[in-house]
């Protein structure tokens, strides 16, 4: 009798401790400010509203994700960090401001390295980037999408620039990352790390010479109404996007809320990357029709001047550029 008894109080705890779990979450509420630089008219911006609108709607409410584009909130590394700090924030950056942390994702962000967006986003799905992402969240990061791809970037210049002699002394704007910074310098320019916000009025201004980025961010900024009308097919990084959380925050959360919210992510993704593919060609017409000249680049004579950051850096796993190369070289 008293087994039985000590049965009954047992079940009766599991039943009570489930109710109360099952309560806890249909109570669960929770607003996190999501950050980027993108301007509103981007399609990175319409698709993290998109995705935080379905999540809503999803979560019944539970989980409402604000979003908050051109850096009105922290973004680049000062986003990262909010993250990091345990904050109820989503930052929604490049893979190079976790190499900071995680420095083997600045072998997945090497200039130069991919022939396609289809390249990268099967990268992200192998077993090396996953045990990236495991180091990541042992870091203060966990990091629920690392492909929502903007194109790859080109440069962005008031001269026509075939190689890299042809950017000497030229000054080139970059974000802070330092993967940008040696990125450019390798090329040949000068690096000059400005906030997105000053970059327009410093090129007006003739405080640089140009920039870098993609054709998306080229027409949606409206980049192409400066002198800056010449774009150099250098395609020397491609245009990515993660999103990244508290791994503190994120345990908090009740687990099917968790499961809405990756799949959100995940899908919105997939979807933007089809919209690309599917737009670029009308995007690059629209820029000539304003224009905005394209020119191809001595590839060869780029590659052999980023060379050297194909080296392993301090932090790095051994072998870890030679991992990624077999990756690639097994898909092609």
């Amino acid at each position: 009798m008293n087994i039985k008894r000590t049965l009954s109080v047992l079940c009766a705890g599991v039943i009570l401790s489930l109710g109360t779990q099952a309560m806890a979450a249909d109570d669960y509420k929770l607003t996190l400010k999501l950050s980027h630089v993108f301007s509103p008219a981007e399609q990175l911006s319409k698709s993290m509203d998109a995705v935080a609108a379905s999540i809503l709607e999803k979560t019944d409410g539970a989980i409402n994700i604000q979003t908050f584009p051109q850096a009105q909130l922290p973004a680049y590394k000062e986003g990262v960090e909010q993250v990091i700090r345990g904050a109820k924030f989503i930052s929604v950056e490049d893979p190079s401001f976790i190499g900071d942390y995680v420095p083997d994702f600045k072998a997945l962000y090497a200039p130069m390295l991919y022939r396609s967006y289809d390249e990268y986003v099967k990268l992200t799905q192998t077993k090396l980037v996953a045990d990236m992402k495991a180091n990541a969240e042992k870091q203060g990061i966990k990091i629920l999408a690392l492909d929502y791809i903007y194109g790859f970037r080109n440069l962005i210049t008031k001269k026509v620039i075939k190689t890299p002699a042809d950017l000497k002394g030229m000054k080139i704007r970059t974000p802070g990352s330092k993967t940008y910074i040696d990125t450019i310098t390798a090329m040949g320019a000068i690096a000059t790390p400005l906030p997105w916000g000053e970059t327009l009025s410093a090129v007006q201004q003739g405080v640089v010479d140009g920039l870098e980025g993609s054709d998306f961010t080229n027409l949606g900024t409206k980049v192409y109404e400066g002198p800056t009308k010449n774009v150099a097919n250098t395609h020397h990084i491609l245009g990515t996007c993660g999103v990244y959380i508290s791994p503190k925050v994120w345990k908090e959360i009740p687990a099917k809320y968790q499961t809405i919210i990756q799949d959100e992510f995940t899908k919105g993704a997939t979807d933007m990357v089809a919209l690309l593919k599917s737009q670029h060609g009308g995007v690059v017409e629209e820029l000539e029709s304003y224009g905005v000249k394209f020119n191809g680049v001595d590839e060869a004579a780029f590659r052999t001047a980023l060379k050297p950051l194909y080296k392993e850096q301090a932090g790095m796993t051994p072998g870890i550029f030679k991992s990624v190369f077999t990756e690639l070289d097994g898909m092609r």
